[in-house]
C-alpha cells in the first residue's frame, strides 16, 4: 500500500543543488568567478574536497542506490559539518530510507531536515505522513502525536496552495491521505461517538483519490474508511472499481479483495430465523 515518490518534483527538489555542484563545479567560496561569468546563486561548496563529496552524492543519486545515497550523504555531513548543502543531503537521505522501507530511521532523518529548515515542504509532508501512519488509536500520546502530524501536513498543504501546479498534485494527495488517516484514528478511538466522526476521514481520502486518480492506493484507503464508517454499499462499489483496474499491484489487489469480503458480509441482510 505504501508508495514513495522518488522521481519528479520530489527528487528535483531534493537534488537540484547537488546536481548543480556536480555539473557546474562552482568555484569554492572565497575564490572569484572567471572573468565575464556571474557567480553562481544559492549554496556553494567551500573547498575542492567538498565539491568532490558533492559529486559523489550526485553520482549516488543518479544510480538510485539507497545505500549508496545514505553513505555519500553521511560522508558529506560528517566531513563538512558546516556545508551549505545540509538540507539537500538530508532530504536525499530521507528519501533513501523511505525507499528501503526503514520508517523509523526515515522519521529521524526528516526530523534532522526540520532542524535545518522547519519550512521544508518535503520534511513536513513526510514527517506528518509517517506520524499519521504509525500512531495507533490506543497510544497514550495519540492526541499529541496526531495534532503534531496534522500541523506538519497542513503546513505542506498551505505551501502548495501558494504555488499551484499540476506537478504538485501527487504531493497534495499524499498530504490529504495523511489527514485522512488522522481522522480515521480519531474516529476509531471513539467508536461509541457519532458516526459522523468518520466524515472528516472520508472527505480527506476522497480529496487524495481525486488529486491522484491513477494511484489505486488512495482508492483502496477510501474504500477501507467507507467500510469502517458502515457505508458498506459504497465500499463494495469502490472495491469492484479498484479490482477492475488493469495490472493492479498484487498487494493492493489482495487488500481490496479482503476488504470487499468484509464489506459484503456486513452489507448482507440478516438470515431469516430458522423455522421451528
Amino acid at each position: 500500500m505504501k508508495r514513495t515518490i522518488l522521481t519528479g518534483v520530489l527528487a528535483m527538489a531534493a537534488g537540484v543543488a547537488v546536481l548543480m555542484a556536480q555539473q557546474g563545479q562552482p568555484a569554492p567560496a572565497g575564490q572569484a568567478a572567471p572573468a565575464g561569468q556571474a557567480a553562481p546563486a544559492g549554496p556553494r561548496p567551500k573547498s575542492p574536497e567538498e565539491t568532490t563529496a558533492l559529486q559523489a552524492l550526485g553520482a549516488a543519486q543518479k544510480t538510485g542506490d539507497a545505500d549508496a545515497i545514505i553513505k555519500a550523504a553521511e560522508d558529506l555531513l560528517t566531513r563538512f559539518a558546516d556545508t551549505q548543502f545540509k538540507e539537500q543531503a538530508l532530504t536525499l537521505e530521507g528519501l533513501a530510507y523511505a525507499a528501503k522501507g526503514d520508517a523509523t530511521t526515515e522519521q529521524v532523518t526528516w526530523g534532522r531536515v526540520m532542524d535545518v529548515n522547519p519550512n521544508s515542504l518535503l520534511a513536513n509532508l513526510k514527517l506528518g505522513g509517517l506520524i499519521a501512519k504509525q500512531t495507533k488509536d490506543k497510544d497514550l500520546d495519540r492526541d499529541d502525536q496526531l495534532a503534531r502530524a496534522e500541523k506538519y501536513l497542513n503546513t505542506e498543504i498551505n505551501a502548495l496552495k501558494a504555488s499551484p501546479s499540476a506537478q504538485v498534485a501527487p504531493l497534495d494527495a499524499e498530504a490529504h491521505e495523511g489527514l485522512g488517516l488522522i481522522g480515521l484514528t480519531r474516529a476509531t478511538a471513539n467508536k461509541d461517538a457519532d458516526p459522523k466522526m468518520y466524515d472528516k476521514s472520508i472527505a480527506e481520502m476522497q480529496i487524495a483519490a481525486n488529486e491522484d486518480p491513477e494511484q489505486p492506493t488512495y482508492q483502496a484507503r477510501l474504500a477501507a474508511v467507507l467500510q469502517s464508517a458502515g457505508k458498506n454499499g459504497e465500499s463494495l462499489a469502490l472495491c469492484d472499481k479498484i479490482l477492475a483496474t488493469p495490472n493492479l499491484n498484487p498487494a493492493i489487489k489482495t487488500f481490496t479483495t479482503n476488504l470487499r469480503a468484509v464489506a459484503a458480509k456486513a452489507a448482507a441482510p440478516p438470515a431469516p430465523p430458522a423455522a421451528k
